[in-house]
């Protein structure tokens, strides 16, 4: 029986690798390098889309491909289109876009899709929307089923009056959140929801001031952290910390602490890593191989409680 020598096995394979190689390329090497574009409807402030932030630069890596990252800075929508019509003049591989206002961008989104690129949408909007627009996907949480689903809790729970306290009030599917919420218990929103603008000590103040108006007042709704986070502090100073039914929509370190301390009964996890992660796989495997799964992906909503916030509060602001 011949006997190959486990070294010079290893030898001969290696020259094979490195034959195969430069004849026929590697398969990342054939098509690499596309350049996409993240367009979103966010200020600055808005610590939440850090996690989006993380999941296009490890798709971007894993891919090999460029994920350039834009927003308006004050959260204006009209500057928001005219980053869109910007992207677009690029000549970009693909575009992923947040319908922050359908009416406000969809010039520039169709005027980039029948330039030829691929746009998927993402976070805010609909799938309707996505598809009235000729996108390609949406990927995101139904808003207004998520709310419903938050109203529905509350209403197990006895709650009768509630607050939202919605700091985007410009953009249209956060009161989708609030109208969910409020026909899950049955009532008018009407008064409940409050514009509480995006500045923490306005938005503490204006929280404080209807709780005070309002002492009926048995639940909160907040739409993400940079609500929750004054909210929090607003309790505390009312001494009603813990003694209202406060849920929120996404998660921080700070909302994760204070669902295991029983403050917050629920954070809706929308699951912003898939939101920035996979649009990127999806365009590229597009650009490369002309493959593309169907239908829209629903991200969220799921519940974080009490229960489980031991599975993913180490991931807060990361990957969850």
């Amino acid at each position: 029986m011949l006997k190959i020598n486990k070294h010079a096995s290893n030898i001969v394979l290696a020259i094979f690798v490195l034959f195969a190689t430069a004849m026929f390329g590697s398969s990342t090497a054939i098509a690499s390098g596309e350049k996409f574009v993240l367009i979103s409807h966010a200020p600055d402030s808005d610590s939440w889309w850090n996690t989006i932030k993380n999941a296009i630069g490890i798709a971007g890596d894993q891919m090999d491909v460029s994920v350039d990252y834009r927003n308006p800075t004050t959260g204006d929508l009209a500057d928001m289109a005219r980053i869109v019509q910007q992207a677009a003049a690029s000549d970009p591989d693909g575009i992923i876009v947040t319908i922050a206002d359908f009416d406000v961008l969809k010039g520039p989104i169709t005027d980039a899709i029948a330039k030829g690129i691929p746009v998927v949408t993402i976070n805010s909007g609909t799938r309707a929307q996505s598809e009235a627009l000729g996108a390609l996907a949406h990927i995101g949480q139904p808003e207004y089923d998520a709310g419903f689903g938050a109203g529905k809790r509350a209403k197990a729970a006895g709650v009768s009056e509630f607050l939202c306290v919605n700091h985007f009030f410009t953009n249209p599917v956060s009161v989708d959140r609030c109208q969910g919420y409020a026909d899950a218990l049955g009532v008018d929103l009407g008064h409940q929801m409050i514009d509480s603008g995006q500045d923490p000590t306005e938005i503490k103040n204006k929280v404080m001031a209807h709780l005070r108006s309002h002492p009926s007042t048995d639940a909160i709704l907040t739409l993400g952290p940079t609500s929750a986070h004054p909210t929090l502090s607003a309790l505390d100073d009312l001494g009603r910390s813990g003694d209202i039914y406060f849920g929120t929509f996404d998660l921080s370190g700070e909302i994760a602490a204070a669902v295991k301390s029983g403050v917050i009964s629920f954070a809706i996890d929308q699951q912003p890593y898939l939101q920035g992660y996979l649009p990127v796989v999806f365009l590229t495997n597009l650009s490369r191989y002309g493959v593309w799964p169907s239908g829209a992906i629903n991200s969220g909503p799921g519940f974080i409680t009490k229960s489980n916030i031991s599975l993913v509060e180490k991931y807060a602001g990361v990957y969850r």
